[in-house]
């Protein structure tokens, strides 16, 4: 059986999705949870990108262990030394270079001619291996390169020490067909080829990603780069968790082949990252969306009771749907608590982070009846989420009149507490215009949204706010049982990543 190698780029090109900015707290949580998950690769970013990039890859390269890590890096030599320098002290250490090989970037984006850039690629890769021996070689756009050129291109490679050679469909424009004949073709054209994994980066603008990711494995790929939730630039990238519960689904296609991931943290992951980056998935996804596995139809509740195999090729438990899962509520312990985050593959916490956690919990759960497993993500992924910085909450009251409402704020601003008050045409408007009297400053509330973490009326709220000053966008993020209070924290929490970054 062959075991196909999961390589996740949720940290680098899914956080490329509009409007998604993590810091390096938030890539950290997602990065642990990634190797609960068995991810075999994490491309924790791109180092030479920004100083947050590189602060982030450098963080999860010192924490993660069992999971290669690896930066994303230009054929330029700065940008490899940027990408050494920030996984340096991984356990297991890659760098991934790319250069553009298509006709229309040659002319277009690079300005230069096919000679030069089989002499870049020799040179980069070469330098890239003085540093780690495990060298990941991407051509970019290479589903709209000359096949002839991309053997030349990817045999210097491999000649100059890449041990990966990846094949990008880098604007989501082949069909499945197309993707097995090019792999084919390399495989078979490429000398030296044999030991050096192939692996596929499929993007999703014709919706094909999972199904080309599947015909390159099947013409001899042994890797897939995707993503959580199959978010990313543009329409998105492979997503993990089809490609996976393909494999595993449908053993009498693939028999053959299997992944290290375990199965039972894939709903845990993606609400995790649904939480932390704001982008919600939608309720017909599949295998994670919240109508996977629901069944509103009466003959089909007539054949899930008689049979759950009449209609569900997947049991929700195997992708940690758990349903029967043990609920907790304000009388649970400390050890029930623990089980949990155990189960839902949150591990390695210290105990004063238990703690924490525990107190966090508690306060929940006296605001809720029921704590479910979502709430529990929540409490992981807002803790994540928290920016510490020059402003802090203290207490708000709302008061609302036959017009408007009327909010009064009570906050820390540079250690100093301050009051605050505002009318508006409902209480998040009133408070938004109350903290703005304290600030003195322009900026522009460029985006709002809010959303149910379950669906019960007593739900948590999470609250996600986009900040912009000076064509830089600042998110914040967080949740509460109060829309108010969550709306209220999301907006400090952007707030002080403006005022951290300026």
């Amino acid at each position: 059986m062959k075991c196909i190698k999961i390589f996740d780029t949720t940290l680098r090109d899914g956080e490329q999705t509009p409007r998604v900015n993590l810091n390096a707290k938030e890539k950290l949580r997602i990065a642990k949870q990634l190797e609960a998950l068995g991810v075999d690769i994490i491309e924790a970013g791109f180092a030479a990108a920004s100083p947050g990039d590189f602060e982030a890859i450098e963080l999860i390269a010192q924490n993660i262990k069992n999971s290669t890590v690896t930066s994303l890096a230009r054929a330029v030599k700065s940008d490899i030394e940027m990408a050494a320098k920030a996984i340096k002290k991984a356990n297991k250490a890659r760098i991934h270079t790319f250069i553009a090989t298509s006709p229309i970037h040659r002319e277009f984006k690079l300005k230069m001619s096919k000679e030069e850039i089989l002499k870049t690629v020799d040179e980069m890769v070469r330098y890239a291996r003085t540093f780690t021996n495990d060298i990941e070689f991407s051509a970019e756009d290479a589903m709209r390169t000359e096949k002839e050129y991309l053997v030349e291109v990817y045999e210097t490679a491999i000649k100059a020490g890449a041990t990966t050679i990846n094949i990008p469909d880098t604007v989501g424009y082949r069909t499945p067909q197309e993707m097995y004949d090019t792999v084919k073709y390399l495989k078979e054209n490429i000398k030296g080829i044999e030991n050096i994994d192939i692996s596929v980066h499929c993007h999703n603008d014709l919706g094909l990603a999972v199904a080309n990711s599947i015909a390159a494995v099947q013409a001899g790929a042994t890797q897939i780069e995707c993503t959580i939730n199959g978010i990313g630039e543009r329409a998105g990238n492979t997503s993990l968790e089809e490609v996976v519960m393909l494999f595993k689904t449908r053993r009498d296609l693939f028999a053959d082949f299997t992944t290290n991931i375990d199965t039972k943290q894939i709903y845990p992951t993606s609400k995790l990252v649904s939480l932390l980056t704001g982008v919600t998935t939608q309720p017909n996804k599949a295998i994670v969306g919240a109508n996977a596995f629901s069944h509103e139809s009466g003959i089909h509740q007539h054949g899930v009771l008689a049979n759950p195999e009449t209609y569900e090729i997947i049991k929700p438990e195997v992708v940690g749907r758990n349903v029967d899962s043990l609920v907790l509520g304000k009388l649970s312990g400390k050890h029930a608590f623990v089980d949990k985050l155990n189960s839902l593959g949150f591990s390695g916490f210290d105990d004063k982070k238990i703690e924490e956690l525990f107190a966090d919990f508690k306060n929940l759960a006296d605001k809720k009846k029921y704590v479910l497993d979502e709430d529990i993500i929540s409490l992981i992924s807002g803790d994540a989420a928290e920016v510490k910085g020059r402003f802090s909450l203290e207490h708000f009251e709302i008061i609302r009149t036959d017009i408007k409402a009327k909010a009064e704020i009570i906050m820390y601003v540079d250690g100093e507490k301050d009051v605050s008050s505002s009318y508006g045409s409902g209480p998040v408007d009133a408070a938004y215009k109350a903290i703005n009297r304290l600030l003195n400053d322009n900026f522009v509330l460029e985006e709002y949204k809010l959303e149910s973490i379950t669906g019960d009326t007593d739900a948590q709220a999470q609250v996600v706010v986009i900040i912009e000053k000076d064509n830089k966008r600042h998110i914040g993020r967080a949740q509460s049982t109060d829309i108010v209070e969550s709306s209220i924290k999301a907006y400090i929490n952007a707030l002080n990543r403006l005022y951290k970054e300026d």
